[in-house]
């Protein structure tokens, strides 16, 4: 698979002195060099985030002040070394990706697994894997709730890094998922159905044990597989 990384453009300016004009007659305020937009997700699709221009005066002239971060999604290796076979990931599938590795640094853990995507993608809430789901009685809090019993609470004065990296698990399921899209040969996005067939496919993942205590199985996971070919076609997932 890609590297998981993020990579930032910092600000650029036209002159290393900036002059801010003031507020309510507050003294003008300078900088000598200009900062990088924080980081707001691991996970992308290739967008592109635009900082609002803003006034500012050097020598009498006006300049503008810009800023943009790429944002990059995982990806596995197309056979034939070309990335135009690569699927396009649905707008709920990025973002569960990312709640997902939200609800790993809640619970303090050190790596994004199967259980914090399956939970990500119970807090996106709006594709029809999710309330798939919570119709079947696999809801957030009990995910969260199993989650803490299978692998346990972190120490209280652990902190999580930014972006926890993928476990290997993890890593698989999505895999599986990308690879199944491919082999699919119907056009449209990856969406969170195949996210959720990838962590079922993981027989030995945290996520997999958690689905099948709260009763998810085999036909519940046919039924899902049902209805990708309906979420692809009017790209909902």
């Amino acid at each position: 698979m890609a590297s998981y990384t993020l990579s930032f453009i910092p600000l650029t300016v036209s002159n290393r002195r900036i002059f801010v004009s003031s507020q309510k007659g507050s003294p003008s305020s300078s900088s000598s060099s200009s900062s990088p937009i924080p980081p707001t997700s691991l996970l992308g699709k290739k967008l592109l985030v635009t900082k609002p221009s803003r006034r500012c005066f050097v020598s009498k002239h006006r300049c503008l002040t810009s800023a943009s971060t790429v944002f990059s999604v995982p990806t596995a290796q197309p056979e034939n070394g070309s990335s135009d076979k690569l699927p396009k990931w649905s707008a709920r599938s990025i973002k569960s990706l990312a709640m997902g590795e939200l609800e790993a640094r809640k619970l303090k853990y050190p790596s994004t697994g199967t259980e914090a995507i399956l939970m990500g993608i119970l807090v996106e809430g709006t594709s029809t894997a999710a309330k798939f789901l919570r119709g079947n009685g696999v809801t957030l809090f009990k995910v969260r709730d199993e989650t803490i019993n299978l692998l346990g609470k972190s120490d209280m004065y652990f902190f999580s890094p930014e972006h926890p990296p993928l476990t290997e698990p993890a890593r698989k399921a999505i895999e599986w998922a990308i690879d199944e899209k491919k082999k699919s040969g119907v056009d449209g996005e990856l969406t969170t159905a195949y996210l959720l067939l990838g962590i079922w496919s993981q027989k030995d993942s945290a996520g997999r044990q958690i689905l099948e205590t709260l009763g998810f199985n085999e036909d519940k996971a046919k039924e899902v597989a049902k209805s990708v070919s309906f979420e692809t076609l009017v790209s909902i997932g």
